[in-house]
Parts: C-alpha cells; sequence; structure tokens
C-alpha cells in the first residue's frame, strides 16, 4: 500500500483492484461496493483529520450507541460517466442539505461541507474506473453516520463516524411492480422522524412489506398513520399517480421525505406543460379513478430506483390493473432525467455537478 496526503485527507491506496472480478452487465443493487471508502471521526466535539482507505470490516465496541439507540442516518446519491469519460453528480447540494436535517433531527452533529464534498470528490476520483457509462449505468453513492460512542445510557452519543461507499449499480427493481395500499400500518407519523432519512425508518418498514411480499406484491403504498386515507409513498420512493392529463402527488411533510428525484421531475413535468397538483391524495380517488378509467398511470420516484412504473394496485383485497399507457409520463421524465444526468442532453436546470 502507499499513503499519501491529499488536500487535508490522508490517502491509503489498496494494493491491487478488485474491479476485474466484478461482472458489470449483472449486478444485485448495492451488493458490491469499490476498492476504497472515506471515513471521518467526530470526537469529543471535534471532526478528525479525514481518510480514504481500502474497503474493509471495522470494529466497534458491543455498546456503541448506534446498537441500541439507533443514532444512524445515511444519504443516496449517484455519479456518472459521460462520453468524455467525465464524472458528474446530479444536485449534490441537495443531498448534502438533506444529510444535515437528517442529522439535526436525530441529534448527531452536522458534518461540514468541506468534509462531505471534499471526501466525495476525492473518493470519486480514485474509484472513477468503476463508474461505468451506458444507458442505466450509474455509480450508486452512499453516505452514512454512524453512533459510535459506548456505554448503554439513553441520551446521544458523544462520538460518531461519517462514511461513504460506492457501489456500480443497474437498474434497482426489475419487472412489474405490484403495490398494496397500507391498510394498517404507517412509514411515519407527524412529529416523528419519517422526513429524516433515519435508518430505523426503513427496518419499520420491512414487516409490512414482507407480509405483501407473501402476497405477491412488491411494495406497499403508505397511508397516513392517523385515518390511513390519504397516500404517502410507495415502498422507499416517493410516488406519483396520473388521473387523466395531471399528475398528483403527495406534499412533503414530517412524515414524507423530500426526494429529490421527485422535486426533479415537478420541475421538469411543469417545463413540458404537464400540469401538477401536490396535494393530499385520498384513497378514495384512486379506487374511484380506477374504476372510472381516469386513472393512467402510478409510478414511483427514487434516486435508486429513478423512476418505476407499478403495474397495479391491490385496496381491501381488490386488484386494479392499470392500463398500459402509451407515451406515458412516467417514461418520458425517466428519459428525460436520465439524459440530463447522464449529460446526453444539457442541462438547463443547472443541477449537474462536475467532479
Amino acid at each position: 500500500m502507499s499513503t499519501t496526503q491529499n488536500q487535508q485527507i490522508d490517502i491509503t491506496k489498496a494494493a491491487s483492484s478488485k474491479i476485474n472480478e466484478v461482472d458489470f452487465d449483472n449486478l444485485t443493487f448495492g451488493s458490491v461496493f469499490t476498492d476504497h471508502l472515506f471515513e471521518c471521526d467526530y470526537i469529543d466535539g471535534q471532526w478528525q483529520t479525514p481518510v480514504i482507505k481500502p474497503y474493509a470490516p471495522f470494529l466497534m465496541d458491543p455498546s456503541s450507541r448506534v446498537f441500541h439507540y439507533g443514532q444512524a442516518i445515511f444519504e443516496g446519491m449517484k455519479a456518472y460517466k459521460d462520453e468524455q469519460d467525465a464524472i458528474w453528480l446530479f444536485r449534490p447540494d441537495e443531498n448534502y442539505k438533506r444529510f444535515n436535517n437528517s442529522a439535526t433531527r436525530m441529534a448527531m452533529p452536522e458534518v461540514p461541507e468541506n468534509v462531505f464534498m471534499n471526501g466525495l470528490h476525492q473518493l470519486l476520483k480514485i474509484d472513477e474506473a468503476w463508474i461505468k457509462k451506458g444507458d442505466g449505468s450509474s455509480l450508486y453513492i452512499r453516505p452514512f453516520m454512524i453512533a459510535t460512542g459506548t456505554g448503554v445510557m439513553a441520551n446521544p452519543s458523544d462520538n460518531y463516524k461519517f462514511m461513504i461507499l460506492l457501489s456500480p449499480a443497474k437498474a434497482y427493481y426489475s419487472g412489474e411492480v405490484k403495490v398494496l395500499i397500507a391498510e394498517h400500518f404507517s412509514r411515519a407519523a407527524n412529529g416523528g422522524i419519517g422526513a429524516a432519512k433515519a435508518a430505523g425508518n426503513y427496518a419499520a418498514q420491512f414487516y409490512p412489506t414482507s407480509l405483501a411480499n407473501k402476497e405477491g406484491f412488491q411494495q406497499v403504498i403508505w397511508t397516513d398513520d392517523a385515518t390511513h386515507t390519504m397516500l404517502e409513498e410507495a415502498g422507499t420512493m416517493n410516488v406519483f399517480f396520473r388521473i387523466n392529463d395531471t399528475l398528483y402527488t403527495a406534499p412533503t411533510s414530517e412524515r414524507i421525505l423530500d426526494g429529490i428525484t421527485r422535486k426533479s421531475l415537478i420541475e421538469m413535468a411543469k417545463k413540458d406543460g404537464i400540469e401538477v397538483d401536490v396535494r393530499p391524495v385520498l384513497v378514495s380517488e384512486l379506487v374511484a379513478a380506477a374504476k372510472d378509467g381516469s386513472l393512467k398511470e402510478i409510478f414511483g420516484a427514487g434516486t435508486a430506483a429513478v423512476v418505476s412504473t407499478i403495474a397495479g394496485f391491490s385496496y381491501q383485497d381488490v386488484y386494479y390493473e392499470l392500463p398500459k399507457t402509451a407515451n406515458s409520463y412516467a417514461a418520458q421524465l425517466k428519459t428525460k432525467l436520465t439524459n440530463l444526468q447522464n449529460k446526453l442532453t444539457e442541462d438547463t436546470f443547472g443541477w449537474t455537478v462536475k467532479v
């Protein structure tokens, strides 16, 4: 291994790369990681010198607070490589802002911008060979922070570890996605942590999603905790409903994540002249639209999934198949978004950032 100092980051490079062992045409999302990772510890009120080092397991004390009280947050981002081999990020400032919003809500320290952004850029440059060009190819970026302070006292940790992992990616969901509308379980509650990308939010989804899987559905559309009458998110995605020629999506709130793909699609749709109505959407509205034929599309939106078409939904043991729509809004918006992210079209929004 060789060790160098680069812009206040201690860099230790791997002796060899495992990239030739990877089948990039047959990737399972989030299961393969690049040669290096970024790490920076927060100890007794101070951020320490960041490091980039070979990807490897690390030891933690069994009493680390993350294991006992769940102080853990993360983000999801992607890097893309254009035809000239330049590396691009998509709206990284929004991810950075949301990460620190999550940190604040979970009583964790904010990560300084120079630690987050400089660390990410340096890591991407070191592992740039893992970013593949072509339709659907990207490098998924997972920044996260965990509580590493020791002791089982029920209060916030004093020490934390911030890390960034990189994982080559293809499509997140493959095949048709059928969803079950939740009638009992909720993703989040008012006053809770639904708007934060906290690890516990996702753990709480696993059980109701597993029940839906047993019934033949891939995901759950969550409803509000109080009445279960309002549609909120679909699995790990924000969700859009096309009724006639209008796109509807729920507003962000304490319960609903402020999705970066979501807000981008809203802006792109409006620019294309598509009517977008951001308001609470009732389950009863969706069922009525499915019955009278005005429901044209449902699709999820998120960093990992990008845009994922939903084939149908079930509510109160009745399944509603959606029509096959030519020139769907989902397909149009996905193409426009991925072309922009991959620098195949001009970025008129100013969302892409060169590494």
